[in-house]
């Protein structure tokens, strides 16, 4: 219930915009550029030089900065549902960036917490997921989401976590769903989420998934720290990597 007035109160009262605070706008033309993918490149966790051990090639559709990290987290933290949209454009270009080609697409989002899903109202990996496979396949990339990970067991706020701490608190914590083997069958998966910090849950996820004997293409996120873009000069290895 709370979701859906959440999605009500976002349709038909708009407030200001969650990215910069213009008002009368949902998110204002100039942010809605900041979402629009234009920027989308291969990333590595900041705090890593090569992100922890079996973390896939990331791509980003945004840097994670100024009106884009206060979407995120209108979305994410304060249930602005509306917003979900211009966040799945990023995502989306993220995806096509890092794994576009022939071939159906799989998203699968990271899953969260059950008691945070229980606070927020809403599951906003998912939420955006659900945004991004249809920006994808207006473009003529066939994908669909397919949320076959889940929680194995309760893990520590991430919050405050450094890197090595994140690995430890993450290790064996997400599983694969009965049937997820069969749903993404003939299909590239791609394991999809809002940030990237340290790429522990990526890596977390990407085992869990390893573990069922999935294959994983590679990741894409929303956006990712400035300074975890990879140069240009060095992208294509990384390119490659993200899909092999």
């Amino acid at each position: 219930m709370r979701g859906w007035w959440q999605e009500l109160a976002g349709l038909v009262l708009p407030g200001d915009c969650a990215g910069c605070g213009a008002a009368r706008a949902v998110l204002c033309p100039r942010c809605g550029d900041a979402l629009s993918g234009a920027g989308a490149g291969p990333v590595r966790p900041a705090a890593r030089r090569s992100g922890p051990v079996g973390l896939p090639g990331v791509h980003a559709g945004a840097r994670y900065e100024g009106a884009v990290r206060a979407v995120v987290l209108a979305h994410k933290e304060r249930g602005a549902l509306p917003l979900a949209g211009p966040l799945g454009t990023a995502l989306a270009a993220a995806v096509l960036r890092g794994c576009g080609g022939a071939g159906e697409l799989v998203l699968v989002p990271v899953p969260s917490a059950r008691r945070a899903v229980r606070a927020r109202g809403h599951d906003p990996a998912r939420r955006i997921a659900l945004a991004a496979s249809g920006r994808l396949r207006r473009a003529g990339a066939p994908a669909r989401v397919a949320p076959v990970l889940r929680p194995r067991r309760r893990v520590a706020d991430q919050a405050g976590l450094g890197a090595r701490e994140r690995l430890e608190n993450l290790a064996g914590a997400l599983e694969v769903c009965r049937g997820g083997a069969r749903v993404t069958a003939g299909a590239r998966i791609v394991l999809v989420d809002d940030v990237i910090t340290t790429g522990a849950t990526l890596a977390e996820a990407a085992r869990a998934l390893r573990a069922a004997g999935l294959g994983v293409a590679g990741a894409a996120v929303v956006a990712a720290p400035a300074d975890s873009f990879v140069r240009i000069r060095s992208a294509t290895r990384t390119e490659q990597k993200s899909c092999e």
